[in-house]
């Protein structure tokens, strides 16, 4: 049987993609992609979009959603397989994630203009093209505002000379203008994917910034016995000696193996949709991760 490859880590313009959810489909389709998982940060708005244009191409989809939880010294990313869209869990979820983003988005902006950096809020609600309310009243769908977008407004005001730039001078953690987000702890975002439906994963391990193997074993079990369902084990900064590291441990704790190249579009160059750091994603994950978000729809 001819092997085919999925992507089960990517991002479109509902969170800080450059490409519509439809669009990312699109190119799926062109990289003869067989699979994927949209998992937009914070956010579900773009899942609909991009489930629809993954029926059309033929492409079989899972509803995705990737949640920033608090943990020191590096950074904890929990994707969320095979949530419900129409959970009022993932509703507050969501709504509790965007309000961590509204509280420090203007903190980052003063501090820019502290520092004559010639940038305005409304400039950055443009730049993400956020929705305003509608005519009748109705609540209208809200996408995260992050630091991609206002890195893309210090880029094109000549402020940088690169998106990269604009994180390591002003944006990333020692940066001139960083403040960091509310986060869910952990264990708070591991329930709400479980009470939404779905199953969770620890995104790209080595972003943990872990000081030896017992360091991540240790947090890996701990996740584990809050009910973590899987491990990210193939992604774009993982190399090989990571890949056969995490699929270790995804055999011991009896996780899901999944893997996915964290495609941004514009906002990560060097990454294409469907291959991460040379390599591609077996369609076995996702049949792997279906199986294992229909055990849990059934448990």
């Amino acid at each position: 049987m001819t092997q085919t490859y999925v992507d089960l880590h990517c991002h479109s313009t509902a969170s800080d993609g450059t490409l519509p959810p439809a669009e990312v489909v699109r190119l799926a389709a062109l990289r003869e992609l067989t699979g994927l998982a949209l998992t937009d940060h914070d956010t579900i708005n773009g899942v609909a979009e991009a489930a629809a244009a993954a029926r059309s191409a033929g492409i079989d989809f899972i509803t995705g959603i990737e949640i920033s939880a608090e943990y020191a010294p590096g950074t904890m990313h929990i994707l969320g397989y095979g949530v419900n869209p129409e959970s009022t869990v993932l509703r507050d979820l969501t709504a509790t994630l965007l309000g961590g983003r509204d509280d420090r988005n203007p903190r980052i902006i003063a501090r820019l203009q502290e520092l004559n950096v010639a940038i305005t809020m409304e400039e950055v609600e443009i730049e993400a093209k956020v929705p305003v309310a509608t005519a009748d009243g109705g609540e209208p769908k809200r996408k995260p505002i992050g630091r991609p977008h206002i890195a893309a407004i210090l880029l094109r005001k000549g402020y940088v000379n690169s998106i990269k730039q604009a994180f390591d001078k002003y944006l990333a953690p020692g940066g001139l203008a960083y403040f960091d987000k509310e986060r869910l702890s952990p264990h708070t975002a591991l329930q709400m994917i479980h009470d939404s439906g779905g199953i969770s994963v620890l995104a790209h391990p080595v972003q943990l910034k872990y000081t030896n193997d017992a360091q991540l074993e240790t947090v890996l079990k701990d996740l584990v016995d809050h009910g973590l369902g899987g491990i990210e084990v193939i992604h774009s900064d993982h190399d090989q000696k990571l890949v056969e590291q995490y699929t270790g441990l995804a055999k011991r704790y009896d996780l899901v193996t999944t893997g996915g190249s964290d495609f941004h579009g514009t906002n990560k160059k060097d990454i294409d949709l469907g291959t991460a750091r040379g390599r591609r994603i077996p369609r076995a994950f996702f049949d792997g991760l279906k199986e294992a978000i229909a055990e849990r729809c059934t448990a």
